[in-house]
C-alpha cells in the first residue's frame, strides 16, 4: 500500500546535524520554522490520515485475522502517538521504534483498543542504533 511510505522531507538523503550536516547550511534554515507541523516536510496530521487509511484497509481485508503492514519509523511513530493521544511533535531520539521492531494495533470491530510494541530482533540491531 503506497500510503505506508516514509514521510516527505526536504532533508531526505542528507546528513542532518550541525557539523557537516544540513543545519550548517543557512539555505536550509528556512525549512526549520515550525517543528510542530513540521515545516520541513509532510504535516504530521497528513501522515496520521494516510496511515490510518492504510491500516483500516488492512483491517477490513483481514477482518477476524491478522494483517502485516510494513512502514517506516516516522509514520508509524506518528500514528502510534495519535492513537495513544500524545502530541505529534516529538524528539526523534526518543522514539520507541527501532530497526525491525513491531508496533501492533488491536481492533475491536472498527475501533483500535490497544497498541503493542516489541523488538523480536533487538539482538541483531547494532548498539549505536539503539
Amino acid at each position: 500500500d503506497a500510503r505506508l511510505i516514509e514521510a516527505a522531507n526536504v532533508f531526505e538523503g542528507k546528513t542532518f546535524g550541525v557539523g557537516d550536516g544540513a543545519l550548517r547550511k543557512p539555505d536550509n534554515w528556512k525549512h526549520l520554522t515550525n517543528p510542530f507541523k513540521p515545516s520541513w516536510g509532510e504535516p504530521y496530521i497528513e501522515q496520521v490520515v494516510r496511515m490510518m487509511g492504510a491500516i483500516d484497509t488492512a483491517r477490513d481485508a483481514a477482518r477476524g485475522h491478522e494483517a502485516v503492514c510494513v512502514s517506516h519509523q516516522l509514520p508509524i511513530w506518528i500514528l502510534r502517538s495519535f492513537v495513544e493521544h500524545r502530541r505529534l511533535w516529538h524528539d526523534p531520539r526518543k522514539r520507541q521504534c527501532t530497526l525491525a521492531s513491531l508496533t501492533s494495533f488491536t481492533y475491536r470491530g472498527d475501533t483500535i483498543v490497544s497498541v503493542g510494541y516489541s523488538e523480536p530482533a533487538r539482538d541483531l540491531v547494532p548498539v549505536h542504533l539503539l
